[in-house]
Protein backbone atom coordinates (compact mmCIF):
# COMPACT_ATOMS: atom_id res chain seq x y z
CA UNK A 1 0.00 0.00 0.00
CA UNK A 2 1.52 3.33 -1.01
CA UNK A 3 1.17 6.64 0.82
CA UNK A 4 -1.57 8.03 -1.43
CA UNK A 5 -3.64 4.84 -1.00
CA UNK A 6 -3.23 5.09 2.77
CA UNK A 7 -4.26 8.74 2.65
CA UNK A 8 -7.36 7.91 0.63
CA UNK A 9 -8.31 5.21 3.17
CA UNK A 10 -7.84 7.71 5.99
CA UNK A 11 -9.92 10.30 4.14
CA UNK A 12 -12.62 7.72 3.46
CA UNK A 13 -12.65 6.80 7.15
CA UNK A 14 -12.71 10.46 8.16
CA UNK A 15 -15.64 11.42 5.91
CA UNK A 16 -18.21 9.16 7.62
CA UNK A 17 -16.93 10.38 11.00
CA UNK A 18 -17.38 14.02 9.94
CA UNK A 19 -20.83 13.27 8.55
CA UNK A 20 -21.80 11.48 11.78
CA UNK A 21 -20.49 14.38 13.84
CA UNK A 22 -22.36 16.88 11.63
CA UNK A 23 -25.59 14.89 11.90
CA UNK A 24 -25.23 14.72 15.67
CA UNK A 25 -24.52 18.45 15.97
CA UNK A 26 -27.43 19.37 13.70
CA UNK A 27 -29.75 17.04 15.62
CA UNK A 28 -28.69 18.53 18.95
CA UNK A 29 -28.52 22.18 17.82
CA UNK A 30 -30.76 22.39 14.75
CA UNK A 31 -33.62 24.30 16.42
CA UNK A 32 -31.17 26.81 17.92
CA UNK A 33 -29.46 27.26 14.55
CA UNK A 34 -32.85 27.83 12.90
CA UNK A 35 -33.63 30.52 15.48
CA UNK A 36 -30.21 32.08 14.87
CA UNK A 37 -30.83 32.03 11.10
CA UNK A 38 -34.28 33.58 11.63
CA UNK A 39 -32.71 36.46 13.56
CA UNK A 40 -30.64 37.36 10.48
CA UNK A 41 -33.40 36.96 7.87
CA UNK A 42 -36.90 38.24 7.16
CA UNK A 43 -38.66 35.28 5.56
CA UNK A 44 -38.97 31.57 6.19
CA UNK A 45 -37.41 30.75 2.83
CA UNK A 46 -34.42 33.02 3.55
CA UNK A 47 -34.08 31.42 6.99
CA UNK A 48 -34.07 27.96 5.41
CA UNK A 49 -31.50 29.05 2.80
CA UNK A 50 -29.24 30.45 5.51
CA UNK A 51 -29.66 27.31 7.61
CA UNK A 52 -28.58 25.23 4.61
CA UNK A 53 -25.56 27.52 4.08
CA UNK A 54 -24.69 27.08 7.77
CA UNK A 55 -24.93 23.28 7.49
CA UNK A 56 -22.63 23.24 4.47
CA UNK A 57 -20.16 25.59 6.17
CA UNK A 58 -20.16 23.31 9.24
CA UNK A 59 -19.54 20.25 7.09
CA UNK A 60 -16.52 22.01 5.55
CA UNK A 61 -15.26 23.38 8.88
CA UNK A 62 -15.60 20.30 11.09
CA UNK A 63 -12.37 18.63 9.90
CA UNK A 64 -10.53 21.79 11.00
CA UNK A 65 -12.05 21.81 14.51
CA UNK A 66 -9.13 21.64 16.96
CA UNK A 67 -11.07 21.43 20.18
CA UNK A 68 -9.88 24.82 21.46
CA UNK A 69 -13.47 25.65 22.41
CA UNK A 70 -16.62 23.65 23.01
CA UNK A 71 -18.30 22.13 19.96
CA UNK A 72 -21.30 24.38 20.59
CA UNK A 73 -19.16 27.53 20.59
CA UNK A 74 -17.43 26.38 17.41
CA UNK A 75 -20.78 25.58 15.82
CA UNK A 76 -22.24 29.00 16.62
CA UNK A 77 -19.06 30.78 15.53
CA UNK A 78 -19.30 29.11 12.12
CA UNK A 79 -23.04 29.91 11.99
CA UNK A 80 -22.43 33.54 12.96
CA UNK A 81 -19.74 33.97 10.29
CA UNK A 82 -21.99 32.38 7.68
CA UNK A 83 -24.89 34.64 8.68
CA UNK A 84 -22.74 37.77 8.43
CA UNK A 85 -21.60 36.66 4.98
CA UNK A 86 -25.22 35.99 4.03
CA UNK A 87 -26.17 39.53 5.07
CA UNK A 88 -23.33 40.97 3.03
CA UNK A 89 -24.42 39.04 -0.05
CA UNK A 90 -28.11 39.83 0.27
CA UNK A 91 -28.02 43.37 1.66
CA UNK A 92 -31.68 43.01 2.57
CA UNK A 93 -33.11 45.83 4.68
CA UNK A 94 -34.32 44.69 8.07
CA UNK A 95 -38.07 44.89 8.19
CA UNK A 96 -40.48 43.65 10.82
CA UNK A 97 -41.96 40.21 10.44
CA UNK A 98 -45.30 40.19 8.63
CA UNK A 99 -47.97 40.77 11.33
CA UNK A 100 -50.58 39.09 9.10
CA UNK A 101 -48.73 35.78 9.15
CA UNK A 102 -50.99 32.97 10.35
CA UNK A 103 -50.62 32.05 14.01
CA UNK A 104 -50.63 28.39 15.03
CA UNK A 105 -51.94 27.63 18.51
CA UNK A 106 -52.12 24.02 19.60
CA UNK A 107 -52.68 24.75 23.29
CA UNK A 108 -55.97 23.93 25.01
CA UNK A 109 -56.91 27.53 25.94
CA UNK A 110 -57.11 29.43 22.65
CA UNK A 111 -57.38 32.92 24.19
CA UNK A 112 -54.39 32.50 26.51
CA UNK A 113 -52.44 30.83 23.72
CA UNK A 114 -53.23 33.63 21.32
CA UNK A 115 -52.23 36.29 23.85
CA UNK A 116 -48.94 34.48 24.53
CA UNK A 117 -48.32 34.02 20.80
CA UNK A 118 -48.97 37.72 20.17
CA UNK A 119 -46.62 38.67 22.97
CA UNK A 120 -43.95 36.37 21.55
CA UNK A 121 -44.48 37.85 18.09
CA UNK A 122 -44.12 41.39 19.48
CA UNK A 123 -40.84 40.35 21.10
CA UNK A 124 -39.57 38.69 17.88
CA UNK A 125 -40.45 41.81 15.90
CA UNK A 126 -38.73 44.05 18.44
CA UNK A 127 -35.60 41.87 18.42
CA UNK A 128 -35.58 41.94 14.63
CA UNK A 129 -35.64 45.76 14.69
CA UNK A 130 -32.53 45.97 16.88
CA UNK A 131 -29.19 46.89 15.30
CA UNK A 132 -27.30 43.74 14.31
CA UNK A 133 -24.72 43.75 17.17
CA UNK A 134 -27.53 43.93 19.74
CA UNK A 135 -29.63 41.34 17.89
CA UNK A 136 -26.66 38.97 17.93
CA UNK A 137 -26.12 39.10 21.70
CA UNK A 138 -29.84 38.84 22.47
CA UNK A 139 -30.24 35.83 20.17
CA UNK A 140 -27.23 34.03 21.66
CA UNK A 141 -28.33 34.91 25.21
CA UNK A 142 -31.75 33.43 24.51
CA UNK A 143 -29.89 30.25 23.48
CA UNK A 144 -28.55 30.22 27.07
CA UNK A 145 -24.96 30.92 26.11
CA UNK A 146 -22.54 32.41 28.60
CA UNK A 147 -20.81 35.74 28.10
CA UNK A 148 -17.55 33.93 27.37
CA UNK A 149 -19.21 31.74 24.71
CA UNK A 150 -20.88 34.77 23.11
CA UNK A 151 -17.58 36.67 23.18
CA UNK A 152 -15.81 33.77 21.46
CA UNK A 153 -18.54 33.49 18.82
CA UNK A 154 -18.68 37.21 18.03
CA UNK A 155 -14.96 37.88 18.44
CA UNK A 156 -15.42 40.56 21.11
CA UNK A 157 -14.61 40.82 24.81
CA UNK A 158 -16.93 39.61 27.55
CA UNK A 159 -17.22 43.22 28.72
CA UNK A 160 -18.37 44.21 25.26
CA UNK A 161 -20.96 41.42 25.35
CA UNK A 162 -22.29 42.80 28.63
CA UNK A 163 -22.45 46.36 27.29
CA UNK A 164 -24.21 45.25 24.11
CA UNK A 165 -26.65 43.13 26.09
CA UNK A 166 -27.55 46.01 28.44
CA UNK A 167 -28.06 48.38 25.52
CA UNK A 168 -30.10 45.76 23.66
CA UNK A 169 -32.35 45.27 26.68
CA UNK A 170 -32.89 49.03 26.99
CA UNK A 171 -33.78 49.33 23.31
CA UNK A 172 -36.07 46.30 23.55
CA UNK A 173 -37.95 47.89 26.44
CA UNK A 174 -38.41 51.08 24.42
CA UNK A 175 -39.54 49.18 21.31
CA UNK A 176 -41.99 47.06 23.29
CA UNK A 177 -43.42 50.14 25.03
CA UNK A 178 -44.00 51.83 21.66
CA UNK A 179 -45.73 48.76 20.23
CA UNK A 180 -48.38 48.56 22.98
Amino acid sequence: MNLSTAASFEAADAEPAVEQQLNRLLTENGPALLRLAASYTNTTSDRDDLFQDIAIALWKALPKFRGESSERTFLFRVAHNRAIDYLRRHRAPTTPIDPDAPLRDSRPNPEAGLAQEQQGERLRQAIHRLPLPYRQVITLTLEEMSYSEIAAILGVTETNVGVRLNRARQLLRQLLEKSK
